[in-house]
């Protein structure tokens, strides 16, 4: 379609980035380094990581790495929330060559298995507070590389051994693990201290993230994602935001977790890029630390998604912040409701934007103007350097105004599922992207989401696959079939909802939940269970979820 949203395009902000700028990531981060030197890029627990300190630990992580028997391409896993070990880990393996893969540590053991199994993870550095469920499962993985770290490992001695035993022995958070063997986060940044680092030759089209995304199959995918890819929309993103941000001067607030492609880009990589201090969240559901930390600190952007907002609007104290260096608030992951959005402009005096995005797009797709004055409902404007056209069911183009299935183009889109030609098919077209979300476009040229993915249930931003759901409670002798959907909530935007066919009337819908607990993400487990007698289906037996929305 025409472009009619560049009309909309704030003056100043070029139409076109230059995917090639950098050859990669690891070229962003050394101009960063040698740009901003000794400003602060993180912050977590009171404890200031400068660029200088983030250069020399990641190279020495990188250099550990190197000589462990790794090489260059080779895939190395990262399961923690959001530390100062995080951006040490990201940076060092990019910086050795290696390929990111992101783990949620909430995982299950089932879910962490398939994740490393599917990407063929070597390594793997993992918070001790979750070593337990890879335990479990390392056995059955090719993962042989195993680097522990405890929650204070970044921190000054004594501050580090007291957070550390309080975390483990007062608050009893890291569950008794045996593995056979493993490396401390500490031991290793020393020894590669000693060891040499081989800068390696990367280029755009090396991988730099197998980014784990859900499948209406219920397997997840893993979404290859080149360093040209997360450059371009790296460069489409800061691109938007030059008019905003103050280079080494602002601070932007990460209470999503940085394993979360939202997070990764637009917080981690954009503001690294500005030389910006990063205030890194780590426990995001405690609202009232989370405020604290905010009331501590002269934050000026937040980026989260709806139930983030929310839960800051109704704990207590926020509304008291001092509000007046903040200037930009961005929501995405999932849909921004219009009450929060008005609260929220009402309390900080700024305007809650909106933006769209999805892991095979790394992951943003549009955005709203940094100008707009108040919430708009819509979820913004193409980034530079981005096509999208709006498809009917035969495959027409549709009129400006009606509903289409969205299709993008763009030097930010995946290159494909790892291993997965079928999949990598059905969704790549010719070059275009089909999102599988309808929306529709005015005559400024703001896109608006109209329904989504089917089936894909949306809790607090995450995408919920109502397969693996399914999957999992197809596991339970009692269960017959079962059919996942999502329902609307005030505070997560859906929750999961499972109808359950079930042998006899002795199965609970405590004894489904509990079951699923062992084998899901907290937030996949399904609130509510109904069972019925039957499911309603198509004339081929396919279970219709819709009617059961």
């Amino acid at each position: 379609m025409e472009k009619i949203w560049l009309k909309n395009y704030e003056e100043g902000i070029s139409e076109e980035i230059n995917p090639d700028g950098y050859a990669s990531l690891m070229h962003v981060f050394e101009e960063s380094v040698a740009k901003y030197g000794d400003k602060v890029a993180f912050l977590n627990m009171d404890q200031k990581l400068t660029f200088n300190e983030l250069d020399r630990l990641s190279k020495n992580f990188a250099a550990y790495l190197q000589n462990s028997g790794l090489k260059k391409g080779d895939a190395v896993a990262i399961m923690m929330p959001n530390l100062l070990q995080y951006p040490i880990a990201l940076f060092g393996v990019l910086r050795a060559g290696m390929t990111v893969v992101n783990v949620n540590p909430m995982y299950t053991n089932r879910e962490l298995k398939h994740q490393l199994n599917d990407s063929g993870a070597k390594a793997i550095i993992i918070v001790e507070n979750f070593a337990h469920t890879l335990a479990e499962v390392i056995a059955e993985t090719p993962t042989n590389l195993v680097i522990t770290t405890q929650i204070g490992d970044m921190l000054p001695i004594p501050k580090r051994w007291i957070v550390n035993f309080v975390v483990k022995k007062v608050k009893k958070m890291v569950p008794d693990f045996n593995l056979p063997s493993r490396k401390t986060f500490q031991s290793a940044l020393s020894e590669g201290q000693k060891q040499s680092y081989k800068r390696p030759e990367l280029t755009g089209e090396d991988l730099a993230f197998l980014q784990y995304t859900g499948g209406t199959t219920g397997v997840s995918k893993g979404a290859m994602l080149t360093h040209r890819n997360m450059v371009s929309n790296l460069e489409q993103v800061s691109g938007l935001l030059e008019l905003v941000v103050v280079e080494g001067k602002d601070m932007i607030v990460t209470a999503l977790p940085l394993y979360h492609i939202f997070a990764l880009t637009a917080n981690c990589l954009t503001f690294l890029k500005y030389g910006c201090e990063n205030l890194l969240i780590t426990n995001p559901r405690d609202l009232p630390g989370f405020v604290k930390e905010l009331s501590n600190n002269p934050f000026t952007i937040l980026f989260g998604v709806n139930t983030l907002f929310n839960g800051l609007l109704n704990t207590p104290g926020f509304k008291e912040l001092d509000f007046s260096k903040f200037k930009l608030a961005l929501g995405g992951g999932a849909a921004v409701q219009r009450p929060v959005a008005e609260r929220w402009h009402a309390v900080t005096g700024k305007p809650l934007l909106e933006g769209y995005g999805l892991t095979e797009c790394s992951p943003v797709v549009t955005v709203n103007p940094t100008n707009l004055k108040e919430y708009k409902g819509s979820i913004g404007i193409p980034v530079p350097s981005t096509d999208i056209r709006l498809i009917d069911d035969d495959g027409n183009e549709v009129p400006l105004g009606e509903s289409g299935e969205m299709y993008v183009r763009g030097p930010q889109v995946m290159k494909g599922y790892l291993n997965r030609q079928e999949a990598t098919e059905e969704i790549l077209k010719d070059g275009w992207l089909a999102t599988g979300d309808v929306a529709k476009c005015d005559e400024e040229g703001f896109f608006y989401i109209v329904d989504r993915k089917k089936d894909m249930i949306l809790v607090s931003g995450f995408n919920v696959f109502p397969n693996e759901i399914e999957e999992v409670a197809a596991m339970m002798d009692e269960v017959v079939e079962a059919a996942a959907v999502g329902i609307p909530h005030d505070v997560s935007g859906e929750v999961v909802k499972l109808f359950i066919v079930r042998k006899g009337n002795d199965l609970t819908d405590k004894q489904v939940i509990e079951h699923c607990r062992k084998h899901l993400t907290g937030y996949k487990v399904p609130k509510i269970i109904e069972f019925r007698e039957e499911l309603p289906k198509t004339n081929v037996g396919k279970i219709l979820r819709r009617e059961l929305r």
